[in-house]
């Protein structure tokens, strides 16, 4: 698998990375095994977690199957912090909340140190270079290799990014920010993007097949296995409208042009959009994610990125286009 650059930093991680959300819930040990040596089979080396997934059993298994089954040189490892089972307060990036997380984190992975930590969200109640702080002494004792963060908005994003580079003392860069990103949400586009682009911070999406539905799997009927039909059914509903019947089925019909298949073509797009560095899929068994990892081999025309582009292009108006020619 071809590596790239994450962000503006020394890096390079594989173009496409292994979500871990449903291990250790929906997903048992056999199958994650499963997953992580097909993944690595095809050449990955980056995999996403979070301290908050099962309670910490994705990382406590992702963890288990790194002592027994790959040497962890092989792997990236990425996990994230700040999520908390609070209703009142749903994220926490204070100083010792995120150390003593990243802690934790390490002794259930039973590694020494992370490939690259994220903040899970904008904590509006702590002072953010008390947060970016918490990054600078990751990476100065030895915990963390690089940070980044998850869910910021574009103003956040830009305002930690710049706070790295430009106040005083040593401080840690970003190299990467983790978004939702596909061709049934491209909100990121409007000013996200933009930021991470011009800081050198890396893009990472998130559900790039827009929650399963651009796999096409909901064109005709909601498949009684999928997360439509489950407890997750409400996660799949907002791209379940016609905009995004359109979508899916231009998808579909570039697929069968290119005698391909409707999630290769969906994860190809968002794979090579500019600034974006590998999107993380996550899969229920191996075979979902070997059809996944077939990407790999799929560059897709120019007029078939643009026919993509113009039938899934948000509305950008002011101030997001230029002003001048309004």
């Amino acid at each position: 698998m071809e590596l790239r650059h994450l962000g503006r930093t020394g890096l390079r991680v594989s173009r496409l990375g292994l979500g871990t959300l449903t291990w250790g819930r929906d997903t048992d040990e056999h199958d994650a095994a499963d997953q992580i040596k097909a993944f690595w089979e095809a050449g990955g080396t980056l995999v996403d977690t979070a301290d908050v997934y099962a309670d910490g059993g994705a990382e406590y298994l992702l963890g288990q199957l790194l002592e027994g089954l790959l040497p962890r040189r092989d792997l990236q490892i990425a996990t994230k912090a700040g999520s908390v089972p609070d209703p009142d307060r749903r994220f926490d990036t204070s100083r010792g909340h995120l150390l003593a997380a990243l802690d934790a984190s390490l002794e259930r992975l039973g590694t020494d140190y992370v490939d690259l930590w994220q903040v899970h969200a904008f904590d509006p109640f702590t002072p953010i270079e008390e947060t970016l702080q918490a990054l600078d002494i990751a990476v100065s004792s030895g915990r963390a290799r690089y940070v980044g963060v998850s869910n910021f908005s574009g103003w956040q994003l830009a305002k930690a990014a710049t706070w790295q580079l430009a106040s005083s003392g040593a401080h840690t860069r970003l190299a990467s920010t983790q978004m939702e990103y596909s061709l049934l949400q491209r909100g990121v586009e409007r000013e996200v993007l933009p930021a991470a682009l011009d800081l050198g911070v890396g893009l990472l999406p998130s559900s790039p097949l827009g929650r399963g539905v651009l796999t096409g799997k909901y064109r005709h009927t909601t498949p009684a296995d999928s997360r439509g039909a489950s407890e997750l059914a409400a996660f799949v509903a907002p791209y379940l409208d016609e905009e995004a019947s359109r979508i899916v089925e231009a998808v579909a019909i570039a697929a069968d042009g290119l005698a391909t298949t409707a999630l290769n073509v969906a994860l190809a797009w968002v794979r090579d959009r500019p600034g974006v560095t590998a999107p993380i899929v996550g899969a229920r068994n191996a075979q979902q994610l070997r059809a996944a990892l077939s990407a790999e081999s799929l560059s897709l025309p120019d007029e078939i990125c643009q026919a993509l582009d113009d039938v899934s292009a948000p509305v950008h108006r002011y101030p997001d286009q230029d002003w001048s020619t309004l």
